[in-house]
């Protein structure tokens, strides 16, 4: 029987000085053992210097093609950002947008290789491949993300699908749309995993985190740790840290949250208990 295994991953590495200073503690104090890099993220020279720094922690490459700004100028993907260069806000109106409009798919594969390029122009070495908000899952970037793996010589991608019935009991709000979303996404899973397995490509067994992103809670991480499968699985966080005394938005309050469920002794401990030995997407050839 395989032990369990589990990679713990930081996302939005990059995206902000304090996002940076969650992951890297997380790494340093707590659980953590792999984060994803956003090659255009607003403190993306602070994270490149902090990874150097930490050459223990294996760094993905995580791409943006909604909600975040893109690595090259407007004048050269006018068709995907606005005056700001940002992508849309909307991930179900991008991914209409890229599957049918053929010059925005030009133009997203541009600058999906100009993020490949900025990231390896670091110095850094891609451990993985996943995306801001999942949208590798789409057919055209699921695509283009697998022919950037095969360029860079990485072949390990996240593949999110979920454990519905793991998060039923901590969820809130309209559970039929996430239901339904949950089985989109079971769908375009088991796609990806038919053309990575084709292309040599290696993924962790399980990946947990999407179904209640924006409200993990220590209880619920307790309560999955006693169903990970036997195997390799992936439990992915949000974390960031603020300075005490600072007003935090909903948002910015669950990614300190997510900070403190890394860091906690009590989670350690359970794992510890269970046997779960930590690893990254190097240790994937390791576990197959």
């Amino acid at each position: 029987m395989k032990p369990i295994r589990l990679i713990v991953n930081g996302d939005d590495f990059g995206a902000s000085d304090e996002v940076n200073e969650g992951v890297i503690r997380a790494y340093r104090e707590g659980c953590l053992t792999s984060c994803s890099l956003m090659a255009a993220g607003d403190a993306f020279d602070g994270a490149v210097r902090l990874a150097r720094e930490n050459p223990g922690l294996a760094v993905g490459l995580h791409l943006v093609a909604v909600c975040g700004r893109a690595v090259l100028p407007r004048s050269e993907i006018p068709i995907l950002v606005d005056a700001e260069g940002r992508f849309s806000s909307d991930p179900a109106a991008a991914g209409v947008k890229y599957f049918f409009c053929r010059v925005a798919r030009r133009e997203l594969k541009r600058e999906l290789t100009a993020q490949l390029d900025r990231f390896l122009s670091a110095g850094l070495r891609v451990s993985h491949i996943d995306s801001h908000c999942h949208m590798h899952v789409h057919p055209v970037i699921f695509d283009t993300a697998v022919e950037l793996g095969e360029r860079c010589g990485c072949r390990k991608m996240r593949v999110p699908e979920d454990d519905l019935r793991a998060a039923l009991p901590f969820m809130r709000g309209n559970l039929a749309g996430v239901g339904a979303m949950a089985r989109i996404f079971h769908i375009l899973a088991r796609r990806m995993k038919k053309k990575l397995m084709e292309r040599g490509f290696t993924f962790a067994e399980a990946v947990y985190g999407y179904l209640l992103s924006g409200g993990m809670s220590e209880a619920y991480v307790l309560s999955l740790l006693d169903r990970l499968h036997f195997g390799t699985n992936e439990l992915y966080f949000h974390p960031a840290v603020y300075d005490d005394g600072l007003f935090l938005s909903r948002a910015k309050s669950q990614c300190m949250a997510e900070f403190r469920i890394l860091v906690s002794g009590r989670v350690r401990a359970r794992m510890e208990e269970l046997g779960i030995q930590l690893t990254n997407y190097d240790g994937l050839e390791a576990a197959s």
